[in-house]
């Protein structure tokens, strides 16, 4: 799992080997340090670096896949040319202990797509939208009925809540229960952006209410990496990477515990499916709306994960 906090990356070397992959060799390390606050065409990094064009455009397209580096068309003055700028100052390794590989190899999980929730209830400012194009109509609820929908990368409403049925994997597993994870992208949600606009974003687990995580704000100070060219830079562009974490000591998110609710209420067993809804009350203290990022948008390339840990 990567960390985004400001421009520093915290990469897990259980779950990133491809980004660490994109950082295994001598050259695409310096081209970072050199595009570490400031931006380059690729002429330059070239000639500044001793290599040939070819190679170092390859060798950029590496960094840009892995979202390590944004290269941008610009205007020169012969013509269009391919700008790249770091995307991070400082990138962090993290290591897995023996016991949480072990944990981590005892696990199924299952990768839900934004727009394949099962029922829902919402209120405008709302919408969804494909790495393409906008689906439906905006501020239009009826829209989420769309069959398009299946085909979301991020969707948003100012209040009420999504649901999704997961498979219970769990029925089949044969040992018990440990711990379940849900992990997705979320943000607040404002007409355009706003950094300072909270928003108390609440999970459900089989209609029980797991608890609140506050977020910060609606993020448009930079473009997503996945998040496509089309996209208004004045819309939501990224959100923060939120686990909400159950087992039976009780319920956390990114490890702060928020909630008394443990595995025992969620009747894991009693269920064919496992429901996870996400949205925002009515009565919250901050009905800041919320944006949900999946596969094409965003800065984690992720739909919304369901962990099951055993």
């Amino acid at each position: 799992m990567k960390e985004r906090t400001g421009n520093i990356l915290v990469l897990n070397s259980g779950q990133d080997a491809r980004i660490l992959k994109a950082l295994s060799t001598e050259l695409r390390i310096r081209i970072l340090e050199l595009l570490n606050g400031k931006k380059l065409n690729v002429s330059e990094i070239a000639k500044t670096l001793g290599i040939p064009q070819s190679t170092a455009t390859v060798n950029i397209g590496v960094l840009e896949k892995a979202g390590l580096i944004k290269v941008e068309n610009e205007k020169g003055e012969r013509g269009s040319q391919k700008v790249c700028s770091a995307q991070y100052s400082e990138i962090i390794i993290s290591f897995l202990s023996t016991t949480e590989t072990s944990n981590r190899i005892d696990a199924i999980e299952v990768e839900m797509p934004v727009g394949l929730y099962t029922k829902f209830e919402i209120n405008p400012p709302c919408g969804l939208c494909s790495p393409e194009k906008i689906i439906g109509f905006l501020d239009s609820p009826d829209s989420f009925w769309s069959p398009e929908r299946v085909k979301a990368g991020l969707l948003w409403f100012g209040k009420g809540f999504v649901e999704y049925k997961f498979p219970n994997n769990a029925l089949y597993k044969g040992k018990p229960l440990q711990k379940i994870e849900v992990i997705m992208e979320l943000s607040s949600e404002v007409p355009g952006t706003n950094k300072h606009w909270p928003s108390d974003i609440t999970l459900w687990v089989n209609e029980i209410e797991v608890g609140d995580w506050t977020s910060p704000g609606d993020f448009g100070d930079k473009r997503g990496c996945f998040t496509p060219l089309w996209w208004k830079l004045e819309g939501s562009q990224y959100g923060l990477l939120k686990t909400w974490i159950i087992t039976e000591e009780g319920s956390f998110v990114d490890g702060e515990k928020i909630s008394e609710v443990c595995l025992t209420d969620l009747h894991i067993y009693d269920h064919s499916s496992i429901k996870v809804r996400i949205g925002v009350k009515e009565n919250a203290q901050n009905v800041g709306g919320i944006n949900i990022f999946g596969k094409g948008f965003g800065n984690y390339d992720k739909d919304i994960v369901l962990r099951l840990y055993f």
